[in-house]
């Protein structure tokens, strides 16, 4: 995946639902996946798929990505600038809205995966080089604000 930004470059594409998990452990640390078509660390997530709920898509997507369970506790934000497009290896297209969720750890065992080449835990002033989207979203799940932020 590769993210275009520029002045209203989401009217490229179509707009896509999509869901993010942020989860931290006992120690403060947040679970990241190296994405394996980019190389890039980022929050696990993905699309919400027709037929299916906002919670079923963030669970499906985690396991998915992570070999991990979660349940969404938080609604941390809803972000969808206008100025952001994801192109695909495949050439699709679209400008992303994203609802980012704080998640509880309900089983599992990290694992690499189809989308990961690895999983792993980070404290949050030593992360790798993370998808610049993910940047705010975490930033945001840090800040604790009571209620999700808009932006």
């Amino acid at each position: 995946m590769e993210i275009i930004t520029g002045p209203r470059v989401g009217r490229e594409g179509p707009v896509r639902l999509t869901v993010g998990c942020v989860l931290f452990d006992e120690q403060g640390r947040v679970l990241l996946m190296k994405r394996r078509d980019n190389g890039y660390w980022a929050l696990p997530g993905g699309g919400v798929e027709p037929g299916e709920s906002v919670t079923e898509a963030l669970v499906r997507e985690v396991e998915e990505e992570t070999g991990l369970r979660v349940r969404p506790v938080q609604l941390i934000g809803v972000y969808s600038s206008p100025d952001v497009l994801l192109r695909y290896a495949d050439g699709h297209r679209c400008q992303p809205v994203s609802l980012t969720f704080r998640c509880a750890l309900e089983g599992g065992v990290p694992r690499e995966t189809e989308e990961a080449t690895a999983v792993a835990w980070f404290p949050v002033d030593a992360l790798p080089e993370l998808l610049p989207i993910h940047h705010e979203r975490l930033a945001d799940a840090l800040a604790g604000h009571i209620a999700a932020v808009i932006r």
